[in-house]
């Protein structure tokens, strides 16, 4: 019912109200549900209006983006993602350099811990500083910074990475946000309930001014 909802909205906004689908932006959490709302788009809408409509996935969209502006801050535009293979193999050097005792701090644990304070907005600085006085966590906070510095020298970016230097670029450059947020006039998510903090700032960023 709610997939239909935004269907049905984004095809009275275009038809009705006369808004340009390049001005829409709808957001799902996983492909096959981004590309059963885009079928359905199409089928009210037509396929070269839908093509103007942004749909997708959270992390598509930020990867559209992160193309267009991550150079801002100090990536090159041609970054690679890591996935969950190449996430443990960084976090597994990690606790190699750092002779950590690997039953204590896995490559499992500290990969969860890692992702747990990305959602939550949580840098490495703000991450040492909060668990400084904590001996197990202090350690986890320096494997999070050896591990965000390998990738940054990588130039690659993890899943959580993608939304946060999102949200970066645009708490960092004014100009960038206020062309997105002029694009972005009307946003619509499916399940906005199930959205983190990150998720949920992203959007609050984005539809700031519409």
């Amino acid at each position: 019912g709610k997939t239909r909802v935004l269907t049905h909205r984004i095809a009275y906004l275009i038809a009705e109200k006369n808004v340009k689908p390049w001005n829409i932006i709808a957001i799902t959490f996983t492909n096959k549900a981004a590309k059963e709302m885009k079928n359905r788009i199409e089928n009210l809408v037509g396929t070269e209006c839908a093509n103007d409509i942004w749909i997708g996935t959270f992390h598509s969209m930020c990867v559209r983006i992160l193309r267009r502006e991550i150079t801002k801050i100090g990536y090159n535009s041609d970054f690679v993602i890591f996935d969950t293979s190449d996430v443990r193999t960084v976090i597994k050097e990690c606790i190699k350099e750092l002779n950590l005792d690997d039953k204590i701090y896995s490559d499992r644990y500290l990969a969860y811990e890692f992702s747990k304070a990305k959602n939550e907005l949580i840098t490495v600085d703000r991450y040492a500083n909060m668990y400084a006085s904590d001996t197990r966590m202090s350690t986890v906070a320096r494997a999070y910074q050896l591990y965000q510095s390998k990738l940054i020298k990588n130039n690659a970016l993890d899943f959580d990475d993608i939304i946060n230097n999102t949200i970066k670029i645009f708490e960092e450059n004014a100009d960038v946000l206020e062309v997105y947020q002029n694009k972005f006039q009307y946003i619509l998510v499916d399940e906005y309930q199930d959205t983190n903090k990150a998720q949920d700032k992203l959007i609050m960023l984005l539809g700031d001014v519409h």
